[in-house]
């Protein structure tokens, strides 16, 4: 579903965030992508999302070679891969009805089909009954889950997540990472850059730790494993 052949990433700073890297995702896989701030793990993320180009090296998405993707052919592209932030991005004047049905409406939907896919992926989150509510009267937990919301409205077959739990509880961090794993289990494919490890080694999926632009560990993490 995702490969990296060979990506390299250098800005015109002369920053080299990513050097070469190759792997594999598989289609309904679920994958952690860790690694020290300014490893590259926001770089790679906006390769897939096709908000940065490699300098050198191949990404395809959906066996899609993004590398021959007109710049007309980006907002078909972003509608294949739902992303979630850890500042979740609402806006603040909408409800959160209105939050989640953005990216429809964006791409034509009607009316009706937009109420219905909102509420089926507010109810998804446990968030229906809050529909008419503004965002700012949510909590931190329930802020990240409309934003989880808007993100797989469109019914994305890969969805990012860049450090979803970065400010919550530990108790609130697992309710969201069992949300990814839901998605996850009914064939959504998904990778979440994490810096918490305790987090991560308590969940056994595929772990991707990136050190100065380079993959540094590919796989499962050893149980209390506190480093990487």
């Amino acid at each position: 579903m995702i490969n990296f052949s060979t990506v390299s990433k250098r800005y015109e700073s002369g920053q080299e965030a990513l050097g070469g890297i190759s792997f594999d995702i598989d289609a309904g896989e679920l994958v952690f992508l860790t690694g020290h701030s300014g490893a590259g793990k926001s770089t790679l993320m906006k390769l897939i999302m096709l908000m940065e180009r490699p300098t050198t090296g191949q990404v395809l998405v959906g066996g899609r070679n993004l590398s021959r993707i007109r710049k007309s052919q980006i907002p078909y592209h972003r509608r294949q891969v739902g992303v979630v932030f850890q500042n979740h991005q609402l806006l603040f004047d909408r409800s959160v009805f209105e939050n989640v049905a953005l990216p429809l409406q964006i791409a034509g939907y009607q009316s009706r089909e937009v109420g219905r896919r909102v509420r089926a992926a507010l109810d998804k989150v446990g968030l229906l009954e809050k529909e008419k509510h503004n965002p700012i009267t949510l909590s931190g937990g329930e802020q990240q889950r409309v934003g989880i919301a808007r993100a797989v409205v469109n019914k994305p077959p890969v969805l990012l997540a860049d450090e979803p739990t970065g400010n919550l509880d530990p108790e609130l961090s697992a309710e969201i990472m069992n949300l990814f794993a839901q998605f996850n289990a009914v064939g959504v494919t998904v990778m979440i850059a994490s810096h918490d490890i305790d987090l991560i080694t308590r969940l056994d999926y595929r772990v991707l730790t990136l050190h100065k632009g380079q993959i540094i560990h590919d796989g499962f993490l050893p149980k209390g494993d506190q480093h990487g």
